[in-house]
């Protein structure tokens, strides 16, 4: 059976520390592209493939956009969002739905309560049930239907892998990648997730995060659009105290974290990270990512240390800090 990066070729990210002792240890793959898109440093196996899971929105927004979903601004950044289910992201996922003619019952996701813990308990006090429009790809799902609508193709398919929305985003991937898909998987929202290597997923991350509005070629030019809105609406992507948020208000990078410990990151200066780690956990990935833009020196070491103060990397113990999380990078 295929399958992702071995153990044996994989490093060391981080630890997790407890009263001085090494409990825990995330070990994976990581690679840095610089501004110019020539990787600078490689740990661990970038080449063997991994699934990018929610990683890989910005590439399927932006194959969404490149078709005529027409998503400007909050909207648009929704479509690339793992949201956290609150009614301002219900609200906009909503708008996306009423411009393309369709209801919450056409989105195909699977029905979920927000993550969001105040308004999931808000829900159970009004005794409402798990729904589709609050799972946290259905801005993804919406932008998918609103590109259906704009082409006129069917809307009760659109997760086929065989419909023409999903053989235009594989185009788009594997434009933006420049390398073949081989391997095809259904993602936990329903959608097909293709299979990369690190190498191309964060060629490709790099090619949208350093895109121009200005570019002569259309691609790009929507690309650098769907990057701003994603760092005008920072709230959008994810939600409130969620980590890629706080990174992109914090420090203006382009940031998507995707399940099974899946990080890609763009600085502002162009610099990309794409890591995966092995086990899947999700804890150490956005502070090993900030570690890695850190020893490149793409952002300052003050203000990475200042947004990892706000990311929850504390360990406890009695109710008390006793550790932390730590990349060793």
């Amino acid at each position: 059976m295929s399958g992702t990066v071995s153990v044996a070729s994989s490093v060391e990210l981080a630890v997790v520390e407890r009263n001085g002792f090494v409990e825990s240890r995330h070990a994976g793959a990581a690679i840095v592209f610089g501004p110019d898109g020539v990787p600078v440093l490689t740990l661990g196996d970038v080449e063997t493939p991994v699934l990018p899971r929610s990683s890989l929105k910005p590439l399927q927004a932006l194959a969404c956009a490149s078709a005529g979903a027409g998503l400007d601004g909050e909207r648009l950044a929704l479509s690339t969002a793992s949201h956290s289910g609150t009614d301002r992201h219900v609200a906009v996922v909503r708008s996306i739905l009423e411009t393309a003619g369709l209801g919450e019952d056409d989105l195909q996701c699977p029905a979920a309560w927000p993550t969001d813990r105040g308004t999931r308990d808000e829900l159970v006090r009004e005794l409402s049930q798990p729904s589709r429009i609050r799972m946290n790809c259905s801005g993804k799902h919406a932008a998918m239907l609103l590109t259906c609508v704009a082409n006129g193709w069917d809307t009760a398919t659109y997760l086929a892998p065989t419909h023409p929305l999903q053989a235009h985003i594989r185009e788009v991937i594997e434009r933006l990648t420049g390398s073949r898909i081989t391997t095809t998987a259904i993602d936990g929202c329903g959608a097909p997730v293709h299979a990369m290597s690190l190498s191309a997923l964060g060629r490709a991350i790099h090619r949208i995060g350093t895109s121009s509005e200005r570019s002569p070629f259309a691609l790009h030019r929507t690309a650098g659009t769907l990057v701003r809105a994603v760092r005008d609406h920072p709230w959008a992507i994810d939600g409130p105290g969620g980590q890629d948020t706080i990174m992109i208000e914090r420090l203006g990078v382009f940031a998507k974290g995707g399940a099974e410990g899946v990080q890609v990151m763009v600085a502002p200066n162009g610099t990309t990270v794409a890591l995966k780690l092995l086990d899947g956990g999700d804890r150490a990935k956005a502070a090993i990512a900030l570690a890695l833009l850190a020893r490149v020196g793409a952002v300052p070491a003050a203000e990475i240390a200042a947004t990892m103060a706000e990311l929850p990397l504390t360990v406890s113990g009695g109710g008390q800090g006793v550790g932390s999380i730590r990349p060793t990078v």
